[in-house]
């Protein structure tokens, strides 16, 4: 569990590239994650080409990070799974932290950018990645190796929970 208390936003990051057997090991990650009736409505989009990278933040106003990134992932829903519509963003939800959390174990720096119910965010990425009709972007993930050091940190709150006996 050590991943999900060292686990932080990483905005920064060197011009070394992520590797091909880190990028699957994060794809793992996001494929392993649990979703509703086991229906995996994900579809994931590594998104390598330097120009695609650069073109994001001039439709995305928080994905600045993404003009040194060497890779981004487009966490995606597809439409084609009926029987998930009610539940995909929990569902992708948790692919998405997989993957945040798989980057921590690897070394590897990444943040969590919501695309999904900004609707001219939606539509400027479908253009950009040239996503067909059935797959939704859902959230952006850039992810390199970190230019920057964030100490760990717990969030337990007292005032956040509550216990029933």
């Amino acid at each position: 569990m050590n991943a999900i208390f060292t686990r932080r936003s990483i905005r920064k990051y060197t011009a070394e590239p992520v590797s091909q057997s880190d990028i699957e090991m994060l794809l793992k990650a996001g494929m392993a994650a649990p979703s509703a009736f086991g229906r995996a409505p994900w579809h994931f989009v590594v998104i390598k080409n330097r120009a695609l990278l650069d073109q994001i933040p001039t439709v995305h106003p928080y994905t600045q990070m993404c003009k040194q990134a060497p890779i981004a992932i487009c966490v995606c829903y597809d439409k084609r799974v009926e029987a998930s519509k009610d539940w995909f963003m929990e569902d992708l939800s948790a692919a998405a932290q997989n993957i945040l959390l798989e980057a921590t174990t690897l070394g590897l720096g990444a943040v969590w950018c919501g695309v999904y119910a900004h609707q001219e965010r939606v539509e400027a990425i479908t253009r950009i990645l040239s996503l067909p009709d059935h797959l939704l972007p859902f959230a952006l993930i850039p992810v390199g190796h970190p230019d920057e050091q964030k100490e760990g940190h717990s969030k337990l709150d007292a005032d956040k929970y509550s216990v029933i006996e």
